[in-house]
């Protein structure tokens, strides 16, 4: 059984110790696949650089909208240039953050809306992130038509994901699927259809139950794996080739 950990962060400093070791040892462990997204330039080349040296390591290029304020036209410039590189399969972490506002909305929907078009000019996917900006999120996605997303570490309703799914979008899902208070997951979960949901760890971040409260990495997919299994009445392995085949699928590997 393999899996693909279609986003996590393995730029992050947390990883610093021993990243080249763990990112070697995971086709061994199971973890045929990984996409490491950007959230500035500086993490998207960084992410870039090990897709180049891990050949089952791809990476993603953007700016995540805590660095809205920082997506000047320059470093929009060397992002598109990062998105024009062979490893690079996605546009992103891009999206809407209003729970921390760490950068103000409207640089946040400015720096979105341009690299959505670079997204479309490039018929590159994006990797979205969205918290507590679920009106602006479709809103300003419903602007670009023809880009292909997903939406990561879902956290809306099973209303909003009937709307991202009738946009043509994937949902993917995260060790936070797994926590008491996610009360919402478990039917989102089995109402997805077989062919539009991929899984996650968002490493080093948000370790599945049994594992809270320590460092998230790639090993952890099979916790993810096998709750998300049991809400759709299938087997982890299933789970595994359905979201191998559809982070292919949406990713071009």
């Amino acid at each position: 059984m393999e899996y693909f950990d279609t986003h996590a962060h393995y730029d992050d400093r947390q990883f610093d110790a021993d990243r080249e070791a763990l990112l070697a040892s995971l086709p061994e462990k199971g973890v045929a696949l990984v996409v490491d997204p950007g959230s500035d330039v500086a993490s998207s080349r960084l992410a870039l650089s090990l897709a180049r040296r891990f050949p089952h390591v791809y990476a993603a290029a953007g700016i995540h909208p805590h660095e809205a304020d920082g997506a000047t036209d320059a470093a929009l410039a060397e992002v598109e240039a990062l998105c024009r590189e062979d490893r690079v399969v996605a546009v992103g972490e891009i999206g809407l953050d209003y729970h921390y506002d760490f950068s103000p909305r409207e640089e946040q929907k400015k720096a979105l809306a341009a690299q959505l078009a670079l997204a479309r000019d490039l018929d590159l996917p994006v990797i979205f992130h969205d918290r507590e900006a679920h009106e602006d999120t479709l809103t300003l996605i419903r602007q670009f038509p023809t880009v292909r997303g997903v939406m990561h570490c879902y956290s809306g309703s099973l209303e909003m994901s009937r709307d991202l799914l009738n946009l043509g979008w994937n949902i993917s899902f995260t060790g936070s699927v797994t926590f008491k208070n996610n009360r919402k997951a478990p039917e989102i979960l089995a109402a997805i259809p077989a062919d539009r949901y991929m899984i996650e760890t968002d490493s080093p971040y948000m370790a599945p139950v049994p594992c809270r409260g320590r460092r998230n990495d790639s090993t952890l997919l099979v916790h993810i794996a096998a709750f998300i299994a049991a809400c759709r009445g299938a087997t982890p392995e299933q789970v595994a080739e359905e979201t191998m085949a559809n982070g292919r699928v949406f990713f071009g590997i």
